[in-house]
């Protein structure tokens, strides 16, 4: 019944490829995990544009960068089937739908924030943000820690941020020393624990399969990435020229050095946004950082497109444009750091993809990216603390950290959404959905 297809499938046009990555900006719901798998069952299974070997060598080379995976992914395919401007457009079309959305939907939270049944909504959502940070520390955790040093490089990782308050980058930045010693040290006890492998099935000949010639545009060419480094340094410094606000030009830079740090995904950057966003730049308020990972987690795209939620309320905040600009202040902010959170993923992968064509060998710096990786799992166990203390005591404050009485409902919230992601294996968007539901009846109901 399930005999694989022998034929190739013919080659995509551009304009084909164009309508996919437009639909998947649409539909890329689930994190990572879920828009590597809806990507796996629409490319490998399904048109079989690429074979299971190839998206799981393209996979594990984006898992070694900083920055959104799943977005990368993205880029290389796209490049793969349609040179450099595919994977532009496959990469632009994967982040561009929820930009949009969240613009609008930042507008209506900043705007009509003060709206019973909108408050209704983030009364409920916000403890279900803590049971999601709270269940991906748990996930990571369980593919990551594997033995006892890196437990201990996790919880390591959890006092220096949350006792001495070290910045997210020196952080990563230690971890990667420690794991590059340890990994030639003690190699065993760095080997990458889970991560993505094949699942053994054939599903018939692919359009770029594990035996398909190399087409020239895929060859690797040492002047090819030095022009590719020039363009990108180059445009990268034309923008921040052109941009003349002070404000947009901070967030310029410091979203630039955020896509740097992302190793382990967007939780693991949030700490860094948020030390960034809140305490040293003011662009937003702790209790709006929690607010805007609950909207970035109920919109399609990488959660790290919390940077534009994060952008908007700054540039609105600021009144980058005085007070009757508002709207387009924050438009503004929004974009600048969309635009530079994603730029780098396009120079790793465009300069970087055809190297990683050339050699279909293992992937090196394994050892630097388990110990990073377990460092994230203890910043992301502060991170559901951090939310957790802003749900639970509300009107508390750093001076008073307990102070205005404890939400016993939200704390039964936060635990049932937990058991359910956690005991049940719900999906985040029905959970996320019932909890809204919950919040819209404790409101409108209840009072």
């Amino acid at each position: 019944m399930d005999e694989p297809n022998p034929q190739r499938p013919p080659y995509p046009s551009f304009w084909e490829a164009f309508l996919y990555w437009l639909k998947l900006g649409f539909i890329s719901f689930g994190g990572p995990a879920g828009q590597i798998s809806v990507m796996h069952q629409e490319l490998v299974e399904k048109r079989r544009w690429i074979s299971e070997q190839r998206f799981l060598h393209a996979l594990n080379f984006c898992m070694l960068l900083p920055g959104p995976e799943a977005q990368q992914l993205t880029i290389y395919i796209g490049w793969l089937m349609h040179r450099t401007w595919g994977g532009i457009v496959a990469g632009t079309l994967f982040v561009l739908p929820s930009l949009l959305i969240l613009i609008l939907l930042t507008y209506l939270y900043i705007a009509f924030g003060e709206v019973t049944w909108i408050q209704g909504i983030f009364i409920g959502i916000k403890p279900a943000v803590v049971a999601v940070v709270m269940f991906a520390a748990w996930r990571i955790g369980s593919r990551t820690l594997k033995n006892r040093l890196l437990w201990a490089i996790a919880i390591g990782s959890f006092v220096g941020i949350f006792v001495l308050h070290l910045p997210f980058p020196v952080i990563v930045l230690l971890a990667g020393l420690l794991g590059a010693v340890g990994g030639r040290l003690t190699p065993e006890l760095f080997k990458a624990g889970g991560g993505h492998g094949s699942n053994g099935k054939n599903y018939g000949p692919a359009i770029f399969d594990h035996d398909t010639p190399q087409p020239e545009h895929v060859r690797f060419k040492p002047i090819r990435l030095l022009l590719m480094i020039v363009i990108f340094a180059g445009l990268w410094g034309a923008v921040m020229t052109l941009i003349t606000n002070p404000t947009l030009h901070d967030m310029g830079i410091f979203f630039s050095k955020a896509a740097l740090v992302t190793f382990g995904g967007a939780y693991a950057v949030l700490p860094y946004v948020y030390q960034g966003g809140v305490e040293t730049f003011g662009w937003l308020t702790g209790a709006q950082m929690v607010d805007g990972l609950a909207l970035g987690e109920t919109t399609p795209g990488p959660l790290i497109m919390v940077v534009a939620f994060v952008g908007f309320v700054g540039g609105w905040t600021k009144e980058l444009f005085g007070p009757e600009g508002l709207f387009l202040a924050g438009v503004a902010g929004a974009s600048v750091a969309t635009l530079f959170t994603f730029l780098p993923s396009y120079l790793f992968i465009l300069a970087g993809a055809p190297l990683i064509e050339s050699t279909h060998g293992d992937l090196k710096f394994t050892a630097p990216l388990t110990a990073i990786t377990a460092a994230v799992v203890g910043v992301i166990v502060n991170l559901s603390v951090f939310f957790a203390w802003h749900v639970l005591w509300p009107h508390a404050t750093e001076s008073a950290p307990f102070s205005g009485g404890f939400a016993g409902w939200q704390a039964l919230i936060i635990a049932a959404a937990f058991v359910a992601l956690f005991r049940f294996k719900q999906d985040i968007m029905r959970v996320i959905g019932v909890c809204m539901v919950i919040g819209l009846i404790q409101v409108l109901i209840v009072g």
